[in-house]
């Protein structure tokens, strides 16, 4: 069958199984834009206000879903648009496949109108990249970023076409499906990693966001409950462990719960399952876990000993591992174990509630009032600053795969642009709820026009304190008060602007208003935004500064 580029292209998507596509058009991709509107009925394409904004929706989409998600940009600074969002994949360990279009090959070097060599740009921060320039290369090419993009790590792959490639023809066969054996991976120091936990006085297990990526937190909620062994997560973690299982400590690291650092720093054995040992974590590599031996399994080889020297490592994906090893795992009661960690928990902070009618708004109480109003059903997406920890430390009903948020990348910008590819991919089926501070939502609510116009439904919660927030804490903490440029003092009136773009807009001084526009929300089906306001003094508590311990733990 003789296709053109831009045909095969199409047609190597629906091979795919893709049937949602994120993007924004322009002149190095026309052809390919023409073949997807020859297709609209089986490919449906989501035009976005910018690109970085295409490259969030298609990342919160797989992260939703749980496929690989595609971007499509054109040359130059479209192409370019497109590098945060890639890099915030790459960081997350997030599926995507990202195609640019470039200028024709005849023009290729010469400084042409657009032209940027994007396969440069982003070469560090995918998994690989690649440059077609003869077009009988293209359907295996593409079906080559999506294997790649969907297997071991996952990840982010660029493929950059020119724009002759897409016009010109080929013979367009359709993929020859083999059968494939998949070989049974066999690990061969399961027994020997099993005896330490077993041997363990004071197990603890630290959860990563691999675990998300490999599905597998039923078995690791079944492994946790078997060894009665004490566990605290990541952020890229958050709902993976269940929030009513007395075993879950809570978030680790940075600004985790006091029990969890001082587990981690009492602790025997450390299993470390799916993460690599973040400086947000392992704030001080030298001290992190320094009574324990360390069992680290990861899919990735690259990440073992990369921060932190383990004792034992299993490489291979997590699900697998743990279906292995759970059968070498003793039942066992660690009750004295865990006496000492409910001694640490008298330690946790635990935030001061305002009354529903107080002015002092409390974002504590804005996250919990969401979790009980929209349901165990709800998905949650933040931006990045205080209010994600926020999220991170108070949400409480997180179904698997629910909670999407930029930890590797720490991505301000991205939130919005992920909320809307969460949208799409449920489908108006669950809430679709993301938390933002005013510093990142003023840097994407251009992608509200987006939610209008595809009536994607996400409710945006604005905690408003009219500072930097995450910033402004830091140079109170460690720069004498001293606020440079943190204190922008806009003077956004987001409730008027949401009505501007065609969404609904709130704006909630205390917690009863809130709890009365968030109920009112949740029964409109439109994009909704509403304004908390929260006091500029409000921190994400507690916190353990950069290169310290669980002992140097701030709760003020």
């Amino acid at each position: 069958m003789i296709l053109n580029g831009s045909e095969i292209i199409v047609k190597v998507l629906l091979e795919e199984g893709v049937d949602t596509v994120f993007g924004y058009p322009g002149g190095s991709v026309l052809n390919i834009y023409d073949a997807l509107y020859k297709h609209s009925n089986e490919i449906h394409h989501y035009m976005t206000a910018h690109e970085q904004g295409a490259a969030h929706a298609a990342d919160g989409y797989a992260r939703a879903t749980g496929k690989t998600g595609v971007c499509i940009a054109t040359s130059g600074p479209g192409a370019t648009n497109l590098v945060t969002g890639i890099a915030t994949a790459y960081m997350d360990s997030v599926p995507l496949v990202a195609i640019t279009g470039n200028v024709a090959t005849s023009l290729i070097g010469r400084d042409s109108f657009q032209e940027v060599y994007i396969a440069g740009i982003t070469m560090p921060i995918t998994k690989h990249n690649f440059v077609v320039r003869d077009v009988s290369e293209l359907a295996s090419t593409l079906r080559r970023a999506f294997r790649i993009a969907h297997s071991g790590r996952f990840g982010p792959v660029l493929v950059d076409i020119p724009k002759d490639v897409t016009a010109a023809l080929a013979d367009y066969e359709p993929p020859v499906k083999e059968q494939e054996s998949e070989k049974e991976k066999e690990y061969d120091n399961l027994e020997e990693v099993a005896a330490a936990i077993n041997s363990a006085k004071r197990p603890f297990v630290y959860c990563g966001g691999g675990i998300r990526l490999s599905r597998a937190e039923d078995i690791v909620r079944e492994f946790i409950k078997k060894a009665d062994a004490p566990a605290s997560h990541t952020l890229m973690a958050a709902g993976v462990l269940g929030y009513g299982d007395q075993n879950n400590l809570g978030m680790l690291g940075m600004h985790g719960m006091f029990s969890g650092n001082k587990a981690v720093d009492e602790a025997d054995v450390i299993i470390a399952l799916g993460t690599r040992f973040s400086d947000r974590v392992a704030l001080n590599t030298q001290q992190f876990g320094r009574r324990a031996k360390i069992i680290h399994i990861d899919i990735d080889n690259s990440e073992i000993n990369k921060n932190v020297i383990c004792d034992y490592s299993v490489i291979g994906d997590i699900k697998d591992v743990l279906e292995k090893l759970l059968p070498l795992i003793k039942e066992q009661r660690r009750d004295d174990w865990h006496g000492m960690i409910d001694e640490w928990k008298k330690q946790d902070y635990v935030p001061v509630d305002s009354p529903e009618d107080s002015h002092n708004l409390k974002p504590h109480q804005i996250i919990r009032a969401v979790c009980q109003m929209a349901g165990e059903d709800a998905m949650y997406v933040t931006d990045v600053g205080q209010h994600q920890m926020w999220a991170a430390q108070y949400i409480s009903h997180v179904r698997k795969g629910s909670f999407l948020t930029s930890g590797g990348l720490g991505t301000m910008g991205y939130g919005y642009g992920a909320s809307l590819g969460a949208a799409v991919a449920v489908e108006g089926k669950r809430p679709v709820i993301m938390f933002t501070g005013d510093g990142s939502f003023h840097m994407n609510m251009n992608e509200a026009c987006t939610a209008v116009s595809y009536n994607l439904p996400v409710i945006t919660v604005i905690l408003n304190n009219q500072v930097l927030g995450m910033v402004r804490q830091w140079q109170s903490a460690f720069y004498d008060r001293r606020f440079a440029s943190s204190e922008p003092e806009r003077k956004t009136d987001y409730k008027t602007v949401a009505e501007g773009f065609g969404a609904v807009g709130y704006h909630c001084e205390t917690l009863a208003e809130f709890k009365a526009a968030f109920a009112e929300a949740l029964t409109l089906g439109r994009p909704v935004w509403i304004e908390c306001l929260i006091d500029r003094e409000e921190k994400a508590l507690p916190m353990i500064p950069a290169g310290g311990t669980v002992d140097d733990t701030l709760f003020n």
